[in-house]
């Protein structure tokens, strides 16, 4: 059995620090004063939490999905538990006592919760120190990452808590409006979006073409893939090797179709294929990965760290493990796994197409990992309701993601976003 290395993880001149010494450096005798929850029209899917001290420091969470739950759940359940165990303001100290009996594991609504309230929790530990989450995770960590750019739209996954077809943004054929409407371009236009992304300068794109007819067969093995092949067929025929295709599948397919599907795609060279089936159906999952020619990546709907994670690590059953932080019980929950990717052999990466926070801790979390080569993001989110959030947020340089060197994660809400008629704010006073 895989057990968490604590020990540095060293890889050239990169290393996370020991989560002992994360530790010692994280103690304070601060407690938590106060929890306020933001919700918006401007995505409704989006919970963000604010965590502040009693020295003062405010520190910025972020989850995505169910947001009237997991709203309710930090202010009914989780604080008047932090009221009543009363745990030092440190993120370890507080995950400790917030992992209840019931939902602690998956990635439903108390995992997502608790997430966010960690993201704070080391956003405020890193501004306590007075330097990027980064260089708290890793001195030596590096300032900018490769990104690959996930093609969805300026409204994708905005209307309804679920991943579907029916929460695309767009319907028939007809081009929605906006300058990046990559969903709809890569189902309509794929020859023409990857050359543009190309001349932008990304060096990747992921994309999801089967999913129409996975919907409709219900991931069966009959399904008529020509029109996916045809997406795939057209980007490579348009730049070739130039940019990295990225195949996401969203667990839609059963594990037969899996394979048949993989073996039709195989000629395009992908960089890895993402969530072709269910990630806790972890035998499949492995027996996929034994006989595939491209790597294989999942994780990021397992949920809470090593209870979600074990299995899938111990069989080796992927070649890349996803984490979402807002899923995974946080940041805390993530770094055990990024020791316990790279002991299997895996490398890791974050998950985005959430929100800024979450865009920026999950860049923090990368440039400090040793295993991690490449960060996504949704340039269509980045382009379009990110600024109307948040400032501070790693800026997108042709295909690079640069963190800045502001204190913590670097993401703020903007006075405009907090005090607009369509923001709600709840808040529970602790102290």
């Amino acid at each position: 059995m895989t057990t968490v290395d604590k020990s540095e993880v060293v890889s050239g001149q990169r290393f996370l620090r020991s989560l002992d010494s994360l530790d010692s450096l994280n103690a304070t005798s601060a407690k938590i004063a106060r929890i306020d929850t933001v919700r918006s029209k401007l995505q409704p899917n989006v919970t963000h939490v604010l965590v502040t001290d009693t020295d003062g420091v405010t520190g910025l969470g972020e989850t995505f999905y169910g947001a009237t739950s997991v709203e309710a759940h930090l202010h009914d359940v989780i604080v008047p538990t932090l009221m009543a165990e009363n745990p030092d303001a440190s993120p370890q100290a507080v995950s400790a006592v917030v992992e209840g009996y019931v939902g602690y594991s998956g990635s439903g609504t108390e995992v997502r919760a608790r997430s966010a309230l960690d993201i704070a929790l080391w956003d405020i530990a890193a501004k306590r120190q007075n330097v990027p989450l980064r260089t708290l995770l890793s001195p030596s960590a590096r300032s900018s990452i490769d990104s690959y750019n996930t093609c969805s739209g300026m409204n994708y996954v905005n209307a309804e808590s679920r991943q579907s077809s029916s929460n695309w943004g767009f319907s028939g054929n007809k081009r929605p409006p906006g300058d990046f409407e990559d969903l709809w371009a890569f189902l309509n236009e794929p020859a023409r979006l990857a050359r543009e992304l190309v001349d932008a300068g990304f060096t990747g794109m992921k994309v999801w073409p089967f999913d129409l007819v996975a919907e409709s067969a219900r991931g069966g093995i009959d399904a008529d893939l020509s029109s996916g092949l045809a997406v795939l067929e057209a980007i490579r025929n348009e730049v070739g090797m130039e940019i990295d295709l990225y195949l996401e599948l969203h667990s839609l397919w059963q594990p037969e179709a899996a394979h048949r599907l993989l073996a039709e795609v195989e000629r395009f060279s992908l960089a890895w294929v993402e969530d072709p089936i269910r990630a806790d159906h972890v035998a499949s999952l492995a027996t996929l990965r034994s006989q595939a020619s491209m790597p294989i990546a999942c994780g990021e709907n397992l949920g809470s760290g090593a209870n979600g994670y074990a299995a899938m690590i111990e069989q080796q059953a992927v070649d890349i493990m996803i984490v979402d932080l807002g899923w995974c019980g946080g940041i805390t929950e993530a770094l055990p796994l990024i020791s316990r990717s790279r002991s299997a052999g895996m490398t890791s990466a974050f998950h985005d197409c959430t929100g800024p926070v979450s865009l920026a801790a999950a860049t923090e979390v990368s440039l400090a990992s040793p295993n991690t080569t490449v960060q996504e993001v949704a340039r269509a989110f980045w382009h379009g309701w990110y600024p109307q959030m948040a400032t501070g947020y790693p800026q997108l340089v042709g295909g690079k993601l640069h963190a800045g060197d502001a204190p913590g994660h670097g993401c703020e809400l903007t006075p405009e976003f907090l005090h607009s008629a369509d923001t709600t704010v709840r808040a529970s006073l602790l102290k």
